[in-house]
């Protein structure tokens, strides 16, 4: 084996040394080879260094991507993901007049390994129709993300028994799984329709000029249940439709 010994290295010409990628150094009895050589970071801004096995390179890292579903379609996943944490709630169920209000969707989330996924059926649940006093609401219909979970959507008002408010609906197949809230019963003049994990129903008042509830029913979170008619000949709001997010990681 050749030796060389220096007190001090420089270039012949020029400012640099090369040596061959075929050859490896020794120091300290660590072996340094163009695998072991940090890559340049000029243009890394924000990006670590971590291994392709191989090489040594930079790359992101965590959360890098969102997807959000209001409607049913198919989750594509994103180049260089491996890891997605999904939240999933159904569609709440409608509100009736005189207090009874729809039950809220259920819930669930999950972290998913999708190396060798590439895409995912994802069908989002649709809000319960609103009917008029003792008359039975609609269901929500269930959210699912493929066959790793599942929600099923709130019941409508007066759907278990007469002047009761909407049950809610149960998550599936989750790390987390939760039901959604009930809605209020019969006589409750600002009755409220069941609370999603995502938020509460529209808002609820005396009516100007028509049904303040459901004139405003739109504005209620993913997954609520349908708030109150005002009285028995208003018809109630429609539950809210479920909505699917999808985070991608690194």
């Amino acid at each position: 084996m050749s030796r060389l010994l220096v007190n001090n290295l420089r270039a012949y010409s020029g400012s640099t040394i090369t040596v061959p990628a075929t050859t490896k150094l020794s120091l300290g009895g660590k072996t340094i080879s163009q695998n072991s050589v940090l890559p340049s970071a000029s243009g890394q801004n924000n990006r670590a260094v971590t291994s392709d096995g191989t090489s040594i390179i930079y790359d992101t890292f965590g959360a890098t991507n969102m997807q959000v579903f209001t409607s049913s379609g198919t989750y594509q996943k994103t180049a260089g993901v491996n890891q997605i944490m999904v939240r999933l709630v159904g569609g709440g169920g409608g509100g009736s007049g005189h207090g009874e209000a729809g039950g809220a969707a259920g819930f669930s989330e999950k972290i998913i390994n999708v190396s060798g996924i590439s895409s995912v059926s994802v069908v989002i649940g649709t809000g319960g129709t609103g009917t008029y006093y003792s008359g039975r609401s609609g269901p929500g219909s269930s959210s699912s993300f493929g066959s790793f979970l599942s929600a099923t959507g709130g019941d409508g008002a007066n759907q278990s028994y007469q002047h009761a408010g909407g049950i809610g609906g149960l998550g599936s197949g989750g790390d987390v799984n939760m039901y959604g809230g009930g809605g209020s019963a019969h006589g409750q003049v600002n009755g409220a329709g069941g609370y999603s994990f995502f938020g509460g129903c529209a808002a609820r008042g005396h009516p100007r000029g028509g049904d303040y509830s459901r004139n405003h029913m739109r504005r209620s979170a993913p997954g609520s249940g349908g708030a109150n008619g005002w009285f028995s000949s208003y018809l109630g709001p429609e539950g809210m439709t479920g909505i699917c997010v999808i985070w991608e990681f690194k």
